[in-house]
C-alpha cells in the first residue's frame, strides 16, 4: 500500500533555519526516556487476549499520528510529510535470535491488534533479517528485561535515517500501579522537545474505547 506524501517548501517553512542547522550534526537525534503509567493499557490487554507489546504499539502509533513532526521525514535533500504512520519493529523468534515486521496503521484498535498478531506468526516463521526499505515508519524495539533510564542506538552514519525510535522497557508494579518507561529517539532537524511533549500528553489522554 503507498502511502501518500507531500514536500514541504523550505522557503517557507518556519523551521527551515533549524532544518538547516541540525542536518549538518554528525549526531543529529536525541532521546528522552520517561516512564508512563500502562495499568489501563495492560488491564485491556490481557482482558482480551491481546499481546501488551502490540498493544503498545497500537498505544504509541495512535498518538504519533497527531504530531505533525513526527510524520516529517528527509528523503535526499528534500523535506517530505507523509499522511500516515507505520510500525517497524525487532520481533524476537524462538531460536533467539530477531526479524522485523512491518505494521501498518488503522484506526481501528480490533483490527490493527488482529492484523499485528498475524505478522508477528509470520516474522517468527522466517530466518531472514529483512527490514521494511519505507521511511513512513517509526523504528521499535522492546527491551521487557530492563527498566531503563536511558538508552542509545546503534547507527549508521553514511546513511540518513530521519525516522523515529521508539522503545518499550521492563513493567514494574507498586501497589497495583504498573508502568514502563518508554524511550523516544528523533532527528533534531525535524523535531523539538516541545513535540515529544506533545507525544507524551497524547499518551496520557488516550483511551483505547475511543477506537474499538
Amino acid at each position: 500500500m503507498i502511502v501518500q506524501k507531500q514536500e514541504i517548501d523550505l522557503a517557507t517553512w518556519a523551521r527551515a533555519p533549524h532544518f538547516e542547522f541540525f542536518r549538518e550534526f554528525l549526531e543529529p537525534c536525541y532521546g528522552i526516556t520517561f516512564r508512563v503509567d500502562c495499568t489501563d493499557g495492560y488491564t485491556y490487554a490481557k482482558a482480551k487476549g491481546y499481546s501488551f507489546f502490540q498493544y503498545c504499539l497500537f498505544w504509541t502509533l495512535t498518538a504519533a499520528q497527531s504530531i505533525e513532526a513526527f510524520k516529517l521525514r528527509i528523503e535526499e535533500d528534500r523535506l517530505v510529510r507523509y499522511e500516515r504512520l507505520d510500525a517497524g519493529s525487532a520481533i524476537d523468534r524462538p531460536d533467539g535470535t530477531f526479524g522485523f515486521g512491518h505494521f501498518l496503521y488503522d484506526a481501528n484498535g480490533t483490527k490493527f491488534l488482529t492484523e499485528a498478531k498475524e505478522e508477528v506468526a509470520r516474522v517468527r516463521n522466517t530466518t531472514k533479517l529483512l527490514r521494511p526499505e519505507v521511511n513512513n515508519i517509526i523504528r521499535y524495539s522492546a527491551l521487557p528485561w530492563i527498566d531503563f533510564t536511558s538508552i542509545t542506538h546503534a547507527q549508521k552514519f553514511a546513511q540518513a535515517d530521519s525516522c523515529p525510535r521508539i522503545t518499550f522497557g521492563k513493567m514494574t508494579e507498586v501497589n497495583g500501579c504498573r508502568s514502563m518507561p518508554i524511550a523516544v529517539h528523533v532527528h533534531h532537524a525535524l523535531v523539538d522537545g516541545r513535540d515529544v511533549g506533545l507525544f507524551v500528553e497524547k499518551l496520557e489522554q488516550f483511551k483505547i474505547s475511543d477506537y474499538e
